[in-house]
C-alpha cells in the first residue's frame, strides 16, 4: 500500500504545483491569520482546496490534516492520515521567492509511510515510501554523514545557536545555512547536500511529516529535539522540534544540545 501511496501523492503534488505557480508570488492576495499564525495566500488556499476534493475522494478510510483546513478530532479515529502543508514557505511564495514546497505525507499508526516534497519552481520532487528509499526526481538520494560536528553543514535558524540550548553554554562550530520552508530543509538533508537540520521550537506536523519519512529512508536519523522518534497525527498536531540528519552526526547534535533548555526561544 505505501508504494499506491506513494503514486497518489506524486500525483496530487504535481497537481498543486500547476495551481500555485498559476500565481505570482507578490501579486498573489496575501493576508496574515489570527493569533499570528502567519501569512496564507490564495494560492495556499487554492491548493488546498484541491488537495482536500481530491486526496480524501481517493482514500474515503483516511483521515485529514492540513495547516489550511480547520482541524477536527475526527481524524483522531482513523489508522491511516493525510498530513499536508498545501505550500510550506508562504512568505517565501509571497516575496517571489522559488523556494517554497508542497509537503504531503500519509502516516499509518502515528508513523510516515509515504511522503511527497516538491518544489515546483525548482522542478525538485523529493519522495520516499516506507522500505522502498528515498528519491530526487527518480533518482536514489542518500543522507550524507559526517563524525565531526565541527566539519558539518547545518540547516538552522539563527536563534538555534543562542547558546543557552547548548551544553555548558558552548555553541558548536558547524557551518550554518538556512532556507525558508522547514520541508525543503528536511529534503535537502536526505539528498546530501547538507550534513544535518535542526528547530528547536515546536513545529507542526504538516511541515514535518514528509520530510521525517523522506530523511529515514535515505538513511539519515529524525527525532524530536529530545531524540524521541517522530509520531503524528496527535491530538494537538505539534512535536518538540526536529533533529535530523546522517545518525553519527545526529548523535553529535544530540549530545551537545542542553537538554533543559525547552521554552527558551528557538527556530
Amino acid at each position: 500500500m505505501p508504494g499506491t501511496d506513494l503514486a497518489l501523492l506524486i500525483d496530487a503534488a504535481l497537481q498543486a504545483g500547476k495551481i500555485a505557480t498559476r500565481f505570482s508570488g507578490k501579486e498573489a492576495k496575501r493576508w496574515e491569520k489570527p493569533d499570528g499564525a502567519g501569512p496564507v495566500t490564495e494560492a495556499d488556499l487554492a491548493v488546498n482546496e484541491m488537495l482536500e476534493a481530491t486526496l480524501p475522494a481517493a482514500r474515503p478510510d483516511y483521515g485529514w490534516l492540513s495547516e489550511e483546513t480547520e482541524d477536527t478530532a475526527e481524524r483522531l479515529n482513523r489508522s491511516h492520515v493525510f498530513i499536508v502543508d498545501p505550500i510550506d514557505g508562504t512568505r517565501s511564495f509571497a516575496q517571489g521567492s522559488r523556494t517554497w514546497a508542497h509537503s504531503l505525507a500519509i502516516c499509518e499508526d502515528g508513523v510516515a509511510i509515504a511522503a511527497v516534497v516538491y518544489l515546483p519552481q525548482r522542478d525538485m520532487l523529493f519522495a520516499a515510501a516506507a522500505g522502498k528509499g528515498a528519491t530526487l526526481n527518480g533518482d536514489p538520494i542518500s543522507v550524507a554523514d559526517i563524525s565531526s560536528l565541527a566539519d558539518a553543514e547545518v540547516l538552522a535558524a539563527k536563534p538555534n545557536l543562542n547558546s543557552a540550548h547548548w551544553r555548558d553554554d558552548n555553541v558548536p562550530d558547524f557551518g550554518r545555512a538556512y532556507r525558508p520552508s522547514l520541508a525543503y530543509r528536511m529534503a535537502l538533508v536526505a539528498q546530501g547536500r547538507f550534513n544535518g537540520m535542526l528547530t528547536l521550537r515546536p513545529s507542526w506536523e504538516w511541515d514535518i511529516a514528509a520530510g521525517d519519512l523522506i530523511i529515514r529512508e535515505a538513511g539519515g536519523l529524525c527525532t524530536d529535539r529530545f531524540g524521541a522518534p517522530l509520531r503524528f497525527n496527535n491530538p494537538k498536531p505539534k512535536l518538540n522540534g526536529v533533529v535530523a540528519g546522517g545518525k553519527q552526526l545526529h548523535a553529535q547534535i544530540s549530545a551537545a544540545l542542553n537538554p533543559e533548555s525547552a521554552g527558551i526561544p528557538g527556530h
